[in-house]
């Protein structure tokens, strides 16, 4: 028996074309480390309320996602990074992929100094308590302390785009992992021996990500990485149009994606209190699993998508999606059964700290099946470039977001603001994947084509 499933193992794992095989082993090794990482998560919120109570933990949430904009201040070199070294690592050009690297860090630790700069001295005039709807003390010193480390993040987190460049998106989240289990460690602790801090929260949370980063990308450029290793001589002030080229198009997708995504806990602060914001986040937290897990099998797919784009290999592309498409149904139905026991799971998992209503979890279930439509879609087309109409959908999304959500907040209450996002990620859903269509069976054309 034990041979036999060894034997079935090594056939799943080594059969089939060189980037699916790829691709599996990441999946695999992905899904085992999303699995810690889901534990940790869910361990770590209730001990982080305990901490610090309900209130001030909506209000770290509030601040840390407006403080996390910072990450779309890259205009996109991040995302042109990964798609110029997946195709140049792709054709074997190891020097063009190491000035693409270093030219990367330069341009966002400029970038990061500069933004840094602006919010020290701002930060002086922001009202932070009106910003948050909150009377917690410190709120201007723990902004300053959390962008700071945000900024130092901003430069660090490049060695998980370089990680999914070439193909071993698991790396990426081996370093999420350790830096989650490290944050645990200290949140225990300091459960132990100190009082309630949003301050010492704040320094755990967003200083250990940077440290773990630092730390891998000095271990990872002077082992299996020296090839692309960043240096100040291979710094090539040209490349930036080049990663701003397809970037500068990111840039503007990401805006999109921070109303989508980033800008929920604000209305919902705004319109119901901090307290609010905890109960949104605890829904999102329990169904964002079902995203882990299809994020889990796309990322892979982005830099293989590039990689086949480049060598003209449409057939693999399209056996590819098909099979990412039947996953999204699988995921659906699994985020059904999510939907029933969510109620029974929150009384166990959160020991009736925070109550979370029926029509919360309804508006999350349906944002989860309508975001994986849409991400099925974006992983092919960011892959290969082709991302004019997500950028002029997401310019849509941008002027309708937060009007929609707070017009359907006065009827559904806070799940009113989930069920914005859902209409706008279906109606993309669904026309991404007539693009896709479109590209593989090679009949694209205009703007279907760009």
């Amino acid at each position: 028996m034990i041979g036999i499933l060894k034997n079935t193992l090594s056939n799943v794992f080594s059969k089939g074309h060189e980037r699916t095989v790829r691709a599996k082993k990441n999946i695999a090794f992905s899904f085992l480390l999303k699995g810690i990482s889901i534990v940790v998560g869910f361990v770590l919120i209730p001990m982080t309320i305990s901490y610090v109570k309900q209130d001030e933990y909506g209000v770290w949430l509030t601040l840390s996602s407006i403080i996390s904009w910072l990450s779309f201040f890259d205009v996109g070199l991040g995302n042109g990074l990964k798609n110029k070294l997946a195709e140049t690592n792709a054709l074997e050009k190891h020097e063009k992929s190491s000035a693409y690297v270093s030219t990367t860090y330069a341009a966002l630790a400029v970038i990061a100094i500069g933004v840094f700069v602006v919010f020290l001295i701002a930060n002086n005039f922001i009202d932070w308590s009106k910003v948050l709807n909150a009377q917690s003390h410190n709120l201007n010193e723990l902004a300053l302390i959390v962008f700071g480390f945000f900024c130092l993040q901003f430069v660090s987190q490049i060695i998980n785009t370089v990680t999914t460049a070439l193909h071993s998106p698991s790396k990426a989240s081996l370093i999420t992992v350790i830096g989650q289990l490290l944050v645990l460690i200290i949140i225990f602790i300091l459960t132990k021996t100190t009082k309630g801090s949003l301050i010492y929260l704040g320094l755990t949370l967003a200083g250990v990500p940077v440290i773990v980063q630092t730390v891998a990308s000095i271990w990872l450029y002077n082992t299996e990485y020296k090839t692309v290793k960043p240096s100040f001589k291979a710094i090539r002030l040209e490349y930036v149009k080049d990663l701003l080229g397809i970037g500068g198009v990111f840039f503007v997708l990401q805006i999109g994606a921070l109303i989508l995504y980033q800008t929920d806990n604000i209305v919902i602060t705004q319109l119901f209190g901090p307290q609010k914001v905890t109960v949104f986040n605890v829904a999102y937290k329990l169904f964002s699993m079902v995203v882990m897990v299809s994020n889990i099998i796309l990322v892979p797919f982005w830099a293989a998508y590039t990689d086949a784009y480049a060598k003209n290999d449409f057939d693999w592309m399209q056996r590819s999606l098909k099979k990412t498409r039947t996953i999204w149904l699988l995921l659906s139905g699994g985020t059904f059964l999510l939907l029933i026991v969510a109620p029974f799971v929150y009384k166990i998992w959160l020991h009736n700290q925070v109550q979370v209503p029926m029509s919360v979890s309804i508006a999350m279930f349906l944002y989860v099946v309508g975001f994986n439509l849409m991400q099925v879609n974006c992983f092919l087309l960011n892959g290969i470039g082709k991302v004019r109409i997500q950028l002029y959908l997401y310019i849509f999304s941008i002027m309708v977001n937060i009007p929609l959500a707070i017009l359907l907040a006065k009827y559904f209450g806070i799940a009113g603001v989930t069920l914005s996002n859902v209409v706008i990620f279906i109606i993309m859903g669904i026309i991404l994947s007539i693009q896709c269509n479109k590209i593989l069976s090679k009949k694209a054309t205009g703007l279907w084509n760009k």
